[in-house]
């Protein structure tokens, strides 16, 4: 806790120098809430105001609601008041005609570097989650109740006008179920680096032991499991599971903020496994698409990035953002959307785990379609979402839609997951028609009046990046502490990037003082390093390779002992696309996540 004040303290006297005002009352202030309300101060409470700052810039002006329990004077709180007088008014509260960017980007930086560092939540918060989840269900199971017969079909209409070349496609490979064969004419299934719910890890999924009878239609084991044919018996060790035997997902809490923690479900592995080859095809057929890659995206956040400052630019554009968009996704919309395309909806349901085992709750019945961890959730729902907003545009402009009106909003209509950005005349229909599907838009971080803008980690305000720096770890107190290390020489490097050199310079010392190594390096080097403007400085140059030498911490993780062999890695070895070799020669030999980070100092490149 120490270590986080010392660091709040010499980023307000940065940017209260950036700003030309003085920030010693804010951290005695922040002192005192700190020694009252604990961490919860710096991670729950200072990301509130923020939350009602941000809010605030965005209708322009202070509510008088806004920034409960800090004490004002005038339209204004006192605490970070040097900063609030350069951006609102202090009478009225109306924001100024020219406010600083400086002192826009200091709330920002100083109220929410702490809201995602990473600890996990009380017990209480972690039940609150768990209920929230179950209530999830409950509220997916009445919307779906809900929803009038016209509602479907204008879903399913404006499904089939947005997706029909891109699902048609992938429907005719399904087609020839019995004689699917894995080629390079499909998408290949693989598996990931993750645990499973049937607890494989590493290459030990290579030999799985469970496979669904509903998977069995789609996905034959004798073309998923098997090399080929000659290991036919191979398949014995396989137990086919009728539908009330599947393994359920198992539901997980895992570190987001200290307010709430994030929820995810992790799959069997052969639900994971026949997932991700569903993957490929949908990712690639929209890539290849000659209209919906304008719209959506799964890799490249920067079009949405890109598109927020436009809108932070002329206001032409807004940002929208989903709470808890994952868990919201009915099945029902799902197979709505793909009522046209019955081998590809087999496919789909063939791989969607049906139960969920919910920590306090036991087995439940799902109505989502997926929760994070499928590796269909993100994909499936951006393509809800999408037909969603342009539901919502045909309700602004009152008359069906045609397909040269949707490629007339190329570059004003973009989904990244849940981060959305669509043309600001359009909010109220697409808001509301988000909410009749269910689904519910988080006000306090969608923005659509002002000149402020959210997306994909990226915020402008009037085409002015005023993206922050998060910390995620508690600074290291030693040199044992290898999370912390690497986390806050990141940190060091983001402060100094942006050009917060005094408070990188603290970090600098906090390292020296505990004889942490931190040679100067380029961005490139795998030495935990100093990144600088003057770029290396190198303690000697290799004898063979002659390139410049220092020494420092690298990664030493070890990944763990997975042995593969006879049919299992002739699978793995089929599966491997591309015509590049394993980049790890002991791939048979270990596979998987390391159980635990390591770094080792030792010399390596500066470059």
């Amino acid at each position: 806790m120490k270590s986080l004040m010392l660091l709040l303290q010499e980023v307000l006297i940065e940017l209260g120098t950036w700003c030309r005002t003085s920030t010693a009352a804010d951290f005695k202030k922040a002192s005192s809430r700190v020694e009252c309300e604990g961490l919860s101060f710096l991670t729950i409470t200072l990301p509130a105001f923020a939350s009602d700052f941000e809010k605030s810039l965005d209708i322009q002006r202070v509510d008088p609601d806004a920034f409960l329990g800090f004490k004002r004077k005038g339209g204004l709180p006192l605490f970070l008041g040097g900063f609030l007088d350069l951006i609102f008014d202090r009478g009225t509260g109306l924001l100024l005609n020219d406010p600083s960017i400086d002192a826009i980007f200091s709330i920002r930086q100083t109220c929410r570097m702490f809201q995602k560092l990473a600890m996990p939540c009380s017990d209480a918060r972690n039940r609150k989650a768990i209920d929230g989840y179950i209530e999830g269900e409950k509220r997916i199971r009445r919307n779906d109740a809900v929803l009038t017969e016209s509602e479907k079909i204008e879903f399913v209409q404006m499904s089939s006008l947005l997706w029909h070349d891109v699902l048609k496609t992938i429907d005719r490979k399904i087609e020839g179920v019995h004689s699917f064969q894995l080629s390079d004419q499909y998408p290949l299934p693989k598996h990931g680096p993750g645990t499973t719910a049937d607890g494989l890890l590493g290459n030990k999924k290579f030999n799985q032991v469970e496979w669904t009878e509903r998977l069995e239609y789609i996905f034959p084991m004798g073309e998923y499991i098997i090399p080929n044919w000659r290991y036919r018996k191979d398949l014995d060790r396989v137990t086919a599971l009728e539908p009330g035997q599947e393994r359920p997902v198992e539901v997980l809490l895992v570190p987001k903020t200290l307010k709430t923690p994030r929820i995810i479900a992790r799959e069997p592995t052969c639900m994971q496994y026949t997932q991700q080859a569903l993957l490929a095809m949908i990712t690639d057929g929209i890539a290849h698409s000659d209209n919906m890659d304008n719209f959506v995206g799964f890799i490249d956040q920067e079009p949405n990035q890109v598109l927020a400052r436009e809108g932070s630019r002329d206001g032409s554009l807004a940002t929208l953002d989903l709470s808890e968009a994952s868990d919201s996704v009915s099945n029902q919309l799902v197979r709505l959307m793909m009522t046209r395309y019955p081998h590809l909806a087999e496919g789909i349901d063939a791989c969607r785990s049906r139960k969920a085992d919910v920590p306090g709750h036991g087995v439940k019945r799902l109505a989502k379609f997926a929760s994070m961890g499928s590796a269909l959730t993100f994909p499936v729902e951006a393509m809800v979402f999408a037909t969603l907003v342009f539901l919502g545009i045909q309700d602004g402009l009152n008359r069906p839609l045609t397909y040269k009106d949707i490629k007339s909003f190329k570059g004003q209509v973009r989904i990244y997951g849940d981060d959305i950005v669509i043309p600001v005349g359009f909010v109220r229909p697409v808001v509301a028609r988000l909410e009749t599907f269910g689904f519910l838009v988080n006000s306090s971080k969608s923005f659509w009046t002002g000149k402020f803008r959210e997306s994909c980690g990226k915020e402008y305000f009037a085409a002015n990046d005023v993206s922050i720096v998060r910390v995620r770890q508690m600074l290291p107190a030693q040199r044992g502490c290898v999370q912390e290390i690497t986390s806050s020489v990141s940190l060091r490097n983001q402060f100094y990037m942006i050009g917060m050199w005094r408070t990188a310079y603290w970090l600098d010392n906090w390292f020296e003082n505990r004889k942490i190594p931190l040679p100067y390096v380029l961005p490139s080097s795998p030495i935990y390093g100093r990144v600088s403007a003057l770029g290396y400085i190198a303690e000697r140059i290799h004898p063979g390779l002659h390139i410049p030498l220092v020494r420092g911490y690298v990664d030493a993780s070890v990944i763990p002992k997975s042995k593969l062999g006879e049919s299992g890695a002739m699978v793995k070895c089929f599966l491997k696309q591309g015509d590049e070799p394993f980049e790890d020669r002991r791939h048979l030999e270990r596979a998987g996540r390391p159980n635990s980070a390591d770094i080792k100092i030792r010399m390596a490149s500066a470059i």
